[in-house]
């Protein structure tokens, strides 16, 4: 790195060297540091914004302007700021890192809180799309000085020279960028307008842009100037009623985000300097999914991309901010994750839960819309989220025996819940516990197990387990003892025809009456079948050691349902043999109808069944009998 000073009469247009390797640092801005060419138009409106603020510090009753205009292969951008120096221009353009905005180089006694980013390096930045940087410029410092002209070429070399008078009268600063060969795309005067308004909208002072460049510009006067900046930030205006505050922050999110929000929550913390709004998502999102969110600093257009501004668990919103304390990264294109930040994130998590809390507590039908749409999410976080799950839980919708319905809604009926852990156990049970009054739910799909095993955590009265045999058969009405006594001998059938099986029998009257048998099964039931299993193909060590297990755990029971008329017509069969393979078609017709899987046992025992009936009705076919 070397250094030149610069001569002692600014006049002297003689070249100098940049104290830094310049193609070096336009490679490594162009591919390393900034994402997007796109950027240079946020360095030349951020250095102008600087100029005029450090201006109005100096004189608060300057005229403050910033005016943006463009061409094919040429943007210009005027301000009415504070201006350098010829000595200014030599330490502040050449230098990297070095700024106009620090008080202790130039006697101006500003913070640089007040400040977007550094002058030099922001200048220096345009090289990634220009060729040339022309700056003229006069200080509002020194009244004295004369406007001063620097001039840069991406080869490395500078000049400055003091101009005439004439060349600016006012204090402030003119730089015109020349685009390089391959970059004239991000100089069309509507892409740099997009560009302005997409990094400025909210920026405190008035920025108008003209297509054409005015005098020595290609394209004549242009058109009227437009205005860039759309300020108070929609979430800071006044509207006359809360309704057409909605509908604007509706429209703005459909502008900015491309999709009309179920909701929108205001972020205003004003001891973090934060201002703004978050929008709920219309759609489900996978919690997994880290949304950008929109960033402004100090009204400057940070990132679009911003994915550690909110708790993960928040990810059913996209926010948008303005803030004045958080620090930006060295590209300027994302969040600093510091300390501060950290507070914030947790402050404006905060503000989101007050959203929920606000909805379940006076707003019940904005929240079941909400959970319609994103349920799925806050299951996944609420599985480790206490705070969200004592918070979301009651509202969590379920399908559920009566039919779904929140958690809140079924445990006003129901102090003892049962779950089941398939879709097809449900289905088959659901009916039938309805019919007798017992409280189950559904918890075969996604993280509704998880979340059930948890409730009591929220709820202690609650009595939460998974459905079992023994619960159903208890809440189903007991046959009289004289008609169970009567059936003993049909219920013996079954019973040694089903043992095989490992599954007990049992009657009982229940609804809906048309379903004659119903399957009934468990994790106690299934285990000890798997300890059956392996018991009959273990060496004798092992089968000694699970044959002591026997009968330690319930088995599968199949319940006949002494209402249906077809199962008092097979009790009453006076054929041993043909009463068996009736049980056997209903063991297996109830099997079917549980939809769990077939064991080698389960289907052999089904073929039986299926063909020993056929057997039966084409015998009885074909005897005398049958032909009467």
């Amino acid at each position: 790195m070397t250094s030149t000073s610069p001569s002692s009469t600014h006049s002297d247009p003689s070249a100098n060297s940049f104290q830094v390797d310049l193609r070096g640092l336009v490679d490594l801005l162009s591919h390393h540091l900034y994402s997007s060419p796109r950027v240079y138009v946020r360095e030349l409106l951020q250095n102008a914004v600087d100029a005029v603020t450090a201006r109005q510090a100096l004189d608060p009753q300057a005229e403050i302007r910033i005016r943006l205009s463009a061409s094919a292969g040429r943007v210009t951008i005027e301000d009415s700021g504070i201006g350098l120096t010829a000595a200014e221009a030599h330490s502040l353009l050449a230098t990297i890192g070095r700024s106009s905005k620090r008080g202790g180089d130039h006697g101006l006694e500003t913070t640089r809180r007040e400040f977007l980013g550094q002058f030099g390096i922001g200048l220096l930045a345009c090289f990634v799309v220009a060729r040339q940087i022309r700056v003229i410029t006069r200080s509002a410092r020194d009244p004295q000085a004369a406007p001063v002209e620097w001039l840069a070429t991406d080869d490395g070399s500078y000049t400055v020279r003091e101009l005439p008078d004439e060349a600016r009268r006012e204090p402030g600063t003119t730089v015109i960028l020349q685009a390089r060969p391959g970059a004239e795309e991000w100089t069309v005067p509507a892409k740099v307008e997009q560009l302005a308004r997409d990094y400025g909208s909210l920026l405190p002072y008035d920025i108008t842009f003209t297509e054409g460049e005015g005098q020595g510009g290609q394209g004549g006067e242009g058109g009227e100037p437009r205005g860039i900046t759309d300020r108070p930030a929609v979430w800071d205006r006044p509207f006359p009623t809360p309704a057409a505050r909605r509908v604007a922050l509706a429209g703005h999110c459909a502008q900015l985000f491309g999709f009309t929000p179920l909701d929108s929550i205001d972020l205003d913390l004003p001891v973090a300097g934060v201002r703004g709004v978050a929008y709920v998502l219309p759609e489900p999102t996978s919690p997994a999914h880290r949304a950008g969110h929109r960033v402004h600093l100090k009204g400057m257009l940070l990132t679009d991309h911003a994915d550690n501004l909110l708790p993960d668990w928040a990810f059913f919103v996209r926010a948008v901010i303005d803030t004045d304390t958080l620090r930006p990264t060295a590209s300027r294109e994302n969040l600093y994750d510091d300390e501060t930040l950290s507070a914030v994130r947790e402050a404006l998590g905060a503000r989101v839960r007050a959203w929920l809390a606000e909805l379940a507590a006076s707003e019940p039908e904005r929240l079941a819309a909400f959970l319609s749409v994103h349920h799925l999410g806050v299951k996944s976080l609420a599985r480790h989220d206490a705070e969200l799950l004592g918070l979301m839980l009651p509202w969590l919708p379920f399908e559920t025996s009566e039919g779904s319905m929140s958690l809140q809604e079924f445990t006003a009926a129901h102090s003892e819940i049962h779950f089941t852990r398939t879709v097809e156990e449900f289905r088959q049970i659901a009916p039938i516990a309805a019919a007798h009054g017992l409280g189950v739910i559904n918890a075969g799909y996604t993280y509704d197990a998880d979340l059930l095993a948890l409730l009591p955590t929220v709820r202690p009265d609650l009595k939460v387990a998974e459905l079992d045999a023994g619960a159903v058969t208890e809440r189903l009405d007991p046959v009289p003892t004289s008609a169970e006594l009567a059936l003993a001998p049909f219920l013996s059938t079954a019973r040694t025809r089903l043992e095989a099986q490992g599954c007990d029998v049992v009657l009982r009257a229940f609804q809906p009456v048309s379903v004659p048998a119903l399957y009934l099964d468990d994790r106690q039931a299934r285990q000890e079948r798997d300890r059956t299993a392996a018991l009959d193909s273990a060496d004798s060590l092992w089968s000694g050691i699970l044959g002591a297990l026997r009968g330690s755990a319930p088995r599968a029971r199949l319940v006949l349902n002494h209402n249906n008329p077809l199962i008092r017509r097979i009790s009453a069969l006076p054929d041993e043999a043909l009463t068996g393979t009736a049980v056997e078609s209903l063991y297996g017709q109830a099997l079917l109808m549980s939809q769990r899987p077939l064991r080698p046992a389960d289907s052999t025992l089904l073929n039986r069944a299926f063909l020993g009936l056929l057997e039966w009705a084409t015998h009885s076919t074909d005897s005398p009998e049958g032909q009467k």
